[in-house]
């Protein structure tokens, strides 16, 4: 597989924290116009809130449970230039309450993509390999087109219009074309018939599973191909051992999702603004609600990669098939050859 080396992954993916007001304000220092925002509050129990500008910024759907798209004009108000703009509701902006958003840089407007048999509407970001796209469910076997010019390895879809759990495909996932996990539920990797039959260059092959294509319901799904020095998705294998394994990604670490695919587990998130030291021991979950908590899942973040320093089932279930998403801070070594150091 070709790959792009990204010198400045912080162009393309960036986490940053704040402290709601309970007022409209804009959140920025991000560094570009973000797409894809998810945002979490820290120290209270306020729902996984995700914004992309595909659907449209005040629509929000949440991680941790299986509704359908809400609205709300007091949500996310807009994308900005370098951040975005609040408003007053509580699950992104109590009062006191700290925060912390996720944010990706896809290709900004959607527009009309025909590559499938199901038109999409498709924002893609093809030198970082993240693209959204929206579509339309018919219920016969179809080809979704994607826009990223390469094979994504991981791919989140949800139905906005009902309350089908989220569905997650993975590359690395055991019996990959019969095989599924949600992002809201603890559940191990489960059968899924009329699921993903395969990927391409340009499109996703989908079935009929009501999950990601039902006649007249509506979905949006972020599909990821891996880029050298900025994201990296794979598996490995449990030790249960505090001497965990190390994953070599290629660079260092700013966001890692880590879920056991083999066991009854939590989808766990860690990142390098929330902790800026090893081990990183804040934990945040995409499957439920909970507050921040310092819990036994921790790793380190390297100059090359992470090291798991935990017993931790969801994080290192011992002889079970851990999935990862990682996303960069610093490249190992830049296009011009300049390496980067451990923290």
């Amino acid at each position: 597989m070709a790959y792009t080396t990204i010198d400045k992954p912080t162009d393309y993916f960036n986490t940053k924290l704040y402290t709601g007001t309970g007022s409209s304000h804009a959140v920025s220092g991000i560094g570009f116009q973000p797409d894809w925002v998810w945002i979490k509050c820290r120290d209270d129990t306020h729902n996984h809130q995700v914004f992309d500008s595909v659907r449209g910024v005040h629509k929000r759907m949440r991680t941790d449970t299986s509704g359908a798209e809400t609205e709300s004009s007091e949500s996310l108000k807009s994308f900005d230039s370098d951040g975005f703009t609040l408003g007053t509701q509580a699950n992104v902006n109590n009062p006191s309450n700290t925060f912390v958003s996720w944010n990706w840089k896809a290709g900004g407007t959607a527009s009309s993509n025909t590559d499938g048999s199901i038109t999409t509407t498709v924002s893609a970001n093809q030198t970082s390999g993240f693209s959204i796209i929206k579509y339309a469910g018919n219920s016969t076997n179809s080809t979704i087109g994607h826009g990223l010019g390469a094979e994504p390895e991981y791919i989140i879809f949800k139905e906005t219009d009902g309350g089908e759990s989220w569905r997650v495909w993975s590359k690395y996932t055991p019996n990959t074309s019969s095989v599924a996990l949600a992002l809201n539920l603890t559940n191990a990797a489960f059968s899924q018939t009329g699921w993903i039959s395969g990927v391409s260059t340009s499109t996703i092959s989908i079935g009929t599973d009501s999950s990601i294509n039902t006649s007249g319901n509506n979905y949006i799904c972020y599909a990821f191909a891996p880029k050298k020095g900025y994201s990296k998705f794979g598996i490995f294998v449990g030790n249960a051992n505090l001497n965990g394994t190390f994953v070599y990604t290629g660079f260092k670490p700013a966001f890692l999702i880590v879920r056991n695919a083999d066991a009854t587990a939590d989808w766990v998130m860690n990142d390098n603004k929330r902790n800026t030291f090893n081990p990183n021991s804040n934990m945040l979950f995409a499957n439920t609600s909970g507050d921040e908590n310092t819990g036994t899942a921790r790793s380190d973040f390297l100059s090359n990669g992470f090291k798991i320093r935990s017993s931790n089932s969801d994080w290192n279930g011992n002889g079970n098939k851990m999935l990862y998403m990682a996303f960069a801070s610093n490249p190992f070594v830049t296009s011009t050859g300049i390496p980067t150091t451990a923290r």
